[in-house]
């Protein structure tokens, strides 16, 4: 598929019901979503038809947009260029000049190619990779280097980048080559591994069978295999050790034994890889033996996700020194970020480091994240909600009602368009100053799109205003919702935020819904538990039902879970049974417990829906509020 494709086309698979809250449709609407289909099939009279009468329709450069890309390839320069310099500064001209650059990719014009792409304001990944192209085409030296490196780093492959990485895939060297092998078993991605060996010579690879049974049946295969195998040259060792990784993720124990049977014949350096996997495997079950199973690996093959997982290892059974080991471990990167700097921090001080503590835990003083609200507290100092800015100038809110790029975006999600609207807002947003981005909250705010009020809000970086970042619409039906089920209204708050963004209408791809986005099975259920008859799942965007559900929910995980409320919202997200059997044999700290929650979603999703209660609680009761004293201890696990 297209890059334009699945930028449009990918909308129609995380569609909203409705509009967001606009009770009349604009004029021309009907017709520009009669040319967005048409362009989709490739109806180009039907396009051509709709393109006049959308003449000064907000949403007209789109529909222009639409006709030259069809059939972008046979366009001349000129007629391209003329819409690019049209549009210049808006997101459809640089989506057109993105897209041509495809164009010019398959001519191999790669100096036109090389030009285009440096007018680029925000270029994608496929651009990236075409401007590679470009380079190493025209003898770009450090261009190799960078291809290098992105082999090794990019996951998943976007369309724009195919043709790059075939070529990389018969050039790079035995180490980069199992290098990117070893990446995609460690992130599950088997077929990508599949299509990745068949760079291997025939001789070397597995066949259908046998890779089938590497992906589905690993500890079948590898006991199958013999010494004399290994010896048959680097890419069947090599392959040992990704079945040793694949069967680590299921069973790590098992891992373990198979590694230790074939380490000496696998050599250091894939055996060493090996270990990685198995201890992060280990790690994410919270099994004990996990922080050894780390130092049998090497820092020069772990990944990303082993060397962070070392870290919750040593963190899970409260080995201050090893958290200490393993975050000087980590790139520099990653030693730079806010959760390993406070957690470094935390370790110093639990040895006695205590003006190592200090320090770093000042270069977190104020942030408002999670890490920032532990940094501050740490230090004595309480979580602040700062000042608000002066309110927008009447100057300053007429500017944004007539920007282009917001008009466009709203539009766009006021005719259920998210995908669209929401890539038109962060581009045009994108350079804002802090007045800009207050104007373009309350402009968004006005139209009651409060995802949008909320995104652009949280961008300032010297004048802010917290009410805008926090926002608590629809507050004459959550709070009376929250004092029903006896719960914390900050909290149930600062869940909906990380839920929908206060979208009513949400729906996810896993097909939760509404407000507090709720899947089906657990909709009904609620429903039976709390005597509301006759429920039809068709009523669960109805604001009313959906905060009842909602809210009768989180109730009901939080009294089977302690009354802690770290264990219910990782429960909300993940489920009760997945909650309780994260917790550990003692009791453990409440920022510990989040950290070493094995989903990364749910790790990400529990620590800002904590914080986002702390700031709600702020602004209700205008006091101030504790995280820490929130997260609290969790239970040790019964059973």
């Amino acid at each position: 598929m297209k890059p334009f494709f699945r930028f449009f086309v990918c909308a129609s698979l995380v569609v909203l019901l409705s509009p967001y809250g606009y009770a009349q449709e604009e004029a021309g609407d009907r017709l520009f979503l009669e040319a967005r289909e048409a362009f989709r099939v490739g109806d180009r009279s039907a396009l051509e038809a709709r393109i006049e009468p959308l003449s000064g329709h907000v949403l007209a450069p789109w529909a222009a947009y639409y006709r030259l890309r069809q059939g972008l390839e046979k366009r001349d320069e000129a007629t391209v260029l003329a819409f690019i310099e049209r549009e210049s500064g808006g997101y459809p001209g640089e989506r057109l000049r993105a897209d041509w650059l495809g164009v010019l990719a398959k001519r191999g014009d790669w100096r036109r190619l090389n030009e285009h792409y440096r007018k680029l304001s925000a270029p994608d990944q496929d651009a990236r990779c075409l401007f590679l192209q470009a380079r190493r085409s025209l003898d770009d030296v450090a261009a190799q280097r960078e291809a290098e490196a992105l082999w090794a780093a990019l996951l998943d492959v976007p369309e724009g980048c195919q043709d790059l990485f075939a070529r990389l895939g018969a050039e790079v060297s035995d180490d980069l080559y199992w290098q990117r092998a070893r990446l995609l078993v460690e992130q599950g991605k088997m077929e990508a591994t599949r299509r990745l060996l068949r760079f291997l010579p025939d001789a070397q690879q597995p066949d259908k069978k046998q890779f089938e049974q590497i992906s589905k049946q690993p500890a079948l295969w590898l006991a199958r295999l013999k010494a004399e195998d290994l010896k048959k040259g680097r890419s069947r060792r090599e392959i040992a050790a990704l079945a040793i990784a694949r069967l680590a993720q299921s069973d790590p124990l098992a891992a373990r034994s198979r590694l230790e049977t074939w380490q000496a014949t696998l050599g250091a350096q894939a055996a060493a890889w090996c270990w990685g996997q198995i201890a992060l495997s280990g790690a994410r079950q919270h099994m004990p033996e996990a922080l050894a199973w780390f130092s049998r690996s090497s820092p020069d093959v772990r990944s990303k996700d082993v060397a962070e997982w070392y870290v919750r290892a040593a963190l899970r059974v409260k080995n201050w020194y090893a958290v200490l080991a393993s975050v000087r471990a980590l790139p520099k990167e990653l030693q730079e970020q806010p959760v390993w700097i406070y957690w470094q921090a935390r370790a110093h001080k639990e040895v006695g480091h205590f003006k190592l503590a200090y320090e770093q835990l000042q270069q977190l003083r104020g942030q408002a994240n999670f890490y920032g609200n532990l940094a501050d507290e740490e230090l004595g100092q309480p979580i602040r909600i700062p000042p608000p800015a002066e309110p927008p100038s009447d100057a300053e809110m007429n500017a944004a009602r007539a920007h282009p790029g917001l008009l466009r975006a709203l539009a766009l999600l006021r005719l259920d368009l998210r995908i669209e609207g929401v890539r038109e807002w962060n581009w045009s947003i994108r350079d804002m100053n802090d007045r800009q981005l207050l104007a373009a909250a309350h402009f968004a705010y006005e139209r009651q799109v409060y995802d949008r009020a909320i995104n652009a809000a949280e961008r300032t970086s010297e004048q802010h205003d917290y009410a805008l970042r926090f926002l608590a619409p629809f507050a004459s039906q959550v709070r009376p919702a929250a004092h029903e089920q006896a719960l914390d209204d900050a909290w149930v708050y600062g869940l909906m935020r990380q839920e929908s963004r206060f979208i009513v209408q949400a729906k996810s791809s896993a097909g939760a819904s509404g407000l507090m986005q709720l899947m089906p099975t657990t909709a009904k259920w609620v429903a039976k538990q709390i005597g509301l008859k006759d429920y039809d799942h068709k009523r669960v965007n109805d604001t009313e039902i959906n905060l009842l559900l909602g809210t009768a929910y989180m109730r009901m995980v939080l009294e089977s879970l302690h009354q802690h409320p770290v264990l219910a919202s990782a429960a909300y997200n993940a489920g009760p049974s997945r909650a309780r059997a994260w917790s550990a044999a003692t009791p453990l700290e409440g920022a510990i417990y989040a950290e070493t929650i094995p989903f990364n979603e749910t790790r990400d999703y529990v620590k800002k829906v904590m914080s986002n209660a702390v700031y709600y609680s702020i602004l209700f009761t205008g006091k101030p509020a504790s995280l820490r004293e929130r997260l609290g201890v969790v239970p040790a696990r019964s059973g």
